[in-house]
């Protein structure tokens, strides 16, 4: 089968397009025919070694976090399964096996249906991004109604489906963005959108929750955009100073972690519509390097990009 790899750490140039064996469905996985997959911020850092203290990878990587795909065979002790089911993976970071692939042979566990109503590359924007939004959403910051919410870079895959998902929960919702996203991101669902290159507005109400997705200096920037016991939340991006003492917050990470029955949740909601899937283009499996280098500089700002082998 056709596989995007890299032999060695290194730019987007050390990607290639390979021929590879066929992989099978060894005991408890599933062997998926990968019809889209997402690149995700994670992919482009792995590859480049930026992570390397953390990560080991074993080469030559398949990179690729998460895909959709159909079912064509399963491995033993895999029950729910059969071929022809349509369904969303996820690969561990530390994998051989990643999404940029004709199949992967997947973990079950880490296997979820595709509902009827939602189409194959939808769910492939979905999985990665949604794990993150809702996890952070629902299970760290409990978001309620009526909260005012701000989410630090609304536009992004990430950001995106914070929006939606916060604003489904009734919450006011403002979300920053480059100049041009304002209309896509209120119409997401943002009450208010405000330019991050422009001069910031005066008169924002004190924010009962902050979702940072950056860090740094804008991290820093969230602590007095909060009420008093407001509830600061970060995903791992720039590193962070924890000020929340000084400001009388609370500072939580969201703790995301790949899990099968989040995955299936976010799925479902964006079957009944509730979310929308965010596809910000889709290029062939040749295009992976271009895709990982064109998310590493910043040009890619609404959704995910998907690689279609």
């Amino acid at each position: 089968m056709r596989a995007a790899l890299y032999r060695q750490h290194g730019g987007p140039d050390v990607i290639e397009i390979a021929t590879v064996p066929m992989p099978q469905a060894g005991p408890g996985q599933v062997l998926v025919k990968i019809e889209a997959a997402s690149v995700t911020p994670l992919d482009w850092k792995l590859r480049a070694g930026l992570l390397a203290a953390h990560f080991t990878l074993d080469f030559p990587k398949i990179p690729g976090r998460d895909g959709a795909g159909t079912v064509i065979a399963c491995g033993e002790g895999v029950p729910g399964f059969r071929p022809g089911d349509r369904v969303a993976v996820m690969a561990p970071p530390t994998s051989q096996q990643g999404t940029y692939a004709e199949a992967i042979a997947a973990d079950a566990r880490l296997t979820v249906p595709i509902p009827g109503a939602l189409s194959t590359r939808d769910a492939a924007a979905l999985v990665n991004a949604g794990l993150s939004a809702l996890i952070a959403v629902e299970r760290t910051a409990q978001v309620q109604p009526g909260q005012r919410v701000l989410v630090q870079g609304g536009a992004g895959a990430v950001g995106g489906l914070m929006v939606q998902l916060c604003a489904a929960l009734g919450a006011e919702v403002t979300a920053t963005c480059h100049s041009r996203n304002r209309d896509y991101v209120t119409g997401l669902g943002a009450h208010r959108a405000i330019a991050y290159d422009a001069p910031f507005p005066q008169g924002l109400p004190p924010q009962d929750v902050v979702f940072d997705l950056m860090g740094g200096a804008v991290h820093d920037a969230c602590y007095p955009l909060l009420a008093k016991g407001g509830h600061l939340v970060w995903l791992t991006a720039a590193p962070i100073t924890d000020r929340g003492a000084a400001f009388g917050v609370r500072v939580s990470r969201a703790m995301i972690a790949d899990d099968a029955e989040v995955v299936a949740r976010v799925l479902a909601l964006a079957a009944e519509g509730t979310l929308r899937a965010q596809i910000a283009e889709t290029l062939p499996l040749d295009g992976a390097a271009e895709a990982q280098r064109r998310l590493a500089a910043g040009e890619v700002s609404r959704g995910r990009v998907l690689l279609v082998p």
